[in-house]
């Protein structure tokens, strides 16, 4: 009779799900999450290029006086806003990546960072440099509210672009 029940094997596949279950979900959701995390660093890379590529379409004698920044400040708050909103006309509009704001964007401009000829050639300095960076965006995590994900995950960005003008 006892080998009977030892050789009964009509609950194995139920105890097998029981064992594997847990590993499957964790590996599923983590899935989720470690595919959330690239597709936001992918969002917050692609602004920031954005932000740099709007920035070097501005007029050389706008942002630069020889080897001085002369950017003026509402230029670099609609870089900012282009930068973390993907648009210039609606400041409320919500951000690319949820929780960023603008004091994680930072804009500067290196008047003297790039070759002297060609278009820089009438400037008598060599052409700027404008650098748009994200740094400390916090990461909004699909599972947060779990405990699972440390919430201090901070991430960030930087591209630099040529001021040309165009």
């Amino acid at each position: 009779m006892i080998r009977r029940q030892l050789a009964n094997r009509s609950g194995a596949a139920a105890a097998e799900l029981a064992m594997l279950l847990p590993l499957m979900i964790l590996l599923l959701f983590g899935g989720f999450e470690g595919g959330h995390f690239i597709w936001t660093q992918h969002k917050l890379v692609e602004a920031v290029r954005n932000g740099a590529r709007y920035a070097g379409r501005l007029e050389v004698t706008e942002v630069c006086d020889g080897a001085t920044s002369i950017i003026p400040p509402a230029r670099i708050a609609e870089i900012k806003l282009l930068t973390r909103t993907g648009q210039l006309d609606d400041s409320a509009m919500h951000p690319l990546v949820p929780g960023w704001g603008d004091d994680a964007v930072f804009v500067s401009v290196d008047c003297n960072a790039f070759v002297d000829t060609g278009i820089y050639r009438e400037l008598d300095a060599a052409g700027p440099v404008a650098t748009v960076a994200a740094r400390g965006v916090p990461y909004p995590s699909l599972f947060g509210g779990l405990g699972i994900f440390d919430p201090g995950i901070r991430m960030n960005a930087r591209a630099s672009a040529p001021v040309i003008g165009l």
